[in-house]
C-alpha cells in the first residue's frame, strides 16, 4: 500500500465541565447526518454540550430529517438533555446533556428511516451507562444508503466484541421503504472490561467463504431466487465457497434485499442491496456481489463503511490500534474530525480520499465516571 502524507486530528475544545459550548459546523467535510449522530453520541457520553449549525448543508434537503430527529430525541432521553432546534428541517441544534441513564427505551422513527443509524448513535453512551439497557426501535430495517440490520448483527457487533462490548440484537418484523414498521431489539450490557481493549487488525484479508441471504417480504420468492443467482454469477470470479439462503420475511410492507458477508475475526465485511420499484432483481443481486468482489480485490483489511463506524470505539479504547482500509472516504475523515473535538485521542490517517489507506488511533482509555 503506497503511503501518502499523513493527516493528524487534534482536540481543540475545553475539558468537560467548562462553560463553553462546543461549536460544530454541520456543513464541514462530508456535511451529512453523521456529524449530528457522532456529536450526539459523544456529547451524551462525555457531558460536553454542543451547538451545530448548517446541519446537512451538503444534502438536497438540508436540515434534520425524521431519522436524525429520532436520534436527537433518543439521545436527549437517555442523557436528560436540554435541546433547542429539534424539529424537521432545522439547520441549527443545541444539545446540553445532564445525566446518562441506562434503562428500557422505545423509539419510533415514524417513517422508514434507518433504525440501524439510531442504534449506532445510542450504543456508545448506553454501553458506558451504569446498568443494562434494552432498546426497541421501530422504522426501516433494510433501506437504501444505511447499514441493514444484517450488517449490524453479523459484522458490526462481532467486531466490537473483542474490545469488550457486550451487545445482542434481533429483529422480528422487517421494515422497508416507504412503509417502515420494522422492529429491532437490542440488549446492551456494560463492557466486560474497562476501558475497552484496543484491537489488532491484520494488514491483509484472507480469502474466506461467503455466506448470506436473499430475502423478500410479501413478494414472490422467485425474486429472491433471481437475486441469489445473479450474485452467484458475479462471485464465481473469487473461487470461494458461497452459500446464499432464500427467505420469506414478515413485514407490514413489501420489500426485498440481499446481504453477503465474508471474512472473520478483525477482517469481516458485509455488503447489501435493497430492491426498489423498477429495479430488476438481477441488479439487486449483482450490486451487492460487485461490492464484495471489489473489496476482496482491493488492498486493505476493512471496507469503507466499517472503517467509519469502528473509529469511535478505537478512540475510546485504551492503547493503540492501526487498521488498513480499502478506501479512505470523506465520510471517514469528517467523522474523525468530530471525534477529535470530544476526545483527546491521537489520530493519524495515511492515504488520499478514494484510495486505500491506513488509520492509526491511540485511544483515551475511557471509563465510566
Amino acid at each position: 500500500m503506497e503511503e501518502e502524507e499523513a493527516i493528524a486530528f487534534h482536540r481543540m475544545q475545553p475539558a468537560p465541565g467548562g462553560a463553553t459550548v462546543l461549536e460544530i459546523d454541520g456543513g464541514s467535510g462530508e456535511g451529512g447526518g453523521q456529524i449530528v449522530r457522532t456529536a450526539l453520541s459523544l456529547s451524551a457520553l462525555t457531558g460536553i454540550p454542543f451547538r451545530v449549525g448548517n446541519i446537512r448543508a451538503n444534502r438536497p434537503k438540508p436540515g434534520l430529517r425524521a431519522q436524525h430527529l429520532a436520534a436527537v430525541r433518543a439521545l436527549a432521553e437517555v442523557s436528560g438533555a436540554f435541546v433547542e432546534g429539534a424539529s424537521i428541517g432545522s439547520r441549527d441544534l443545541v444539545f446540553r446533556p445532564s445525566a446518562l441513564k441506562a434503562g428500557s427505551y422505545r423509539f419510533d422513527i415514524g417513517t422508514a428511516g434507518a433504525v440501524s443509524l439510531v442504534f449506532q448513535a445510542l450504543l456508545p453512551p448506553l454501553l458506558f451507562a451504569h446498568g443494562e439497557s434494552h432498546l426497541l426501535l421501530t422504522g426501516g430495517t433494510h433501506v437504501p444508503i444505511s447499514p441493514p440490520f444484517d450488517f449490524i448483527k453479523e459484522v458490526f457487533i462481532p467486531l466490537l466484541a473483542p474490545l469488550g462490548a457486550r451487545v445482542a440484537c434481533s429483529v422480528e418484523t422487517y421494515g422497508f421503504y416507504p412503509r417502515g414498521g420494522g422492529q429491532m431489539e437490542a440488549h446492551i450490557r456494560p463492557p466486560s472490561r474497562e476501558p475497552l481493549d484496543a484491537p489488532s487488525f491484520p494488514d491483509w484479508k484472507p480469502l474466506s467463504p461467503i455466506s448470506g441471504r436473499s430475502a423478500v417480504a410479501n413478494l414472490p420468492l422467485s425474486i429472491a431466487e433471481r437475486q441469489r443467482d445473479s450474485a452467484l454469477s458475479v462471485l464465481r470470479r473469487l473461487n470461494s465457497r458461497t452459500n446464499i439462503e432464500l427467505e420469506d420475511l414478515p413485514s407490514p410492507g413489501r420489500g426485498t434485499f440481499i446481504f453477503l458477508k465474508t471474512g472473520d475475526d478483525a477482517c469481516r465485511a458485509g455488503f447489501s442491496a435493497v430492491g426498489v420499484r423498477g429495479k430488476p432483481a438481477e441488479s439487486v443481486g449483482s450490486e451487492a456481489a460487485e461490492a464484495l468482489l471489489a473489496h476482496m480485490l482491493s488492498d486493505g483489511c476493512l471496507e469503507p463503511h466499517l472503517s467509519d463506524q469502528i473509529v469511535l470505539y478505537l478512540a475510546l479504547a485504551e492503547g493503540s490500534s492501526t487498521f488498513t482500509t480499502t478506501r479512505i472516504t470523506a465520510h471517514l475523515l469528517t467523522n474523525l474530525d468530530i471525534i477529535s473535538r470530544f476526545l483527546d485521542a491521537t489520530i493519524l490517517v495515511r492515504g488520499g480520499v478514494g484510495s486505500p489507506g491506513r488509520v492509526s488511533i491511540t485511544g483515551v482509555g475511557y471509563k465510566r465516571p
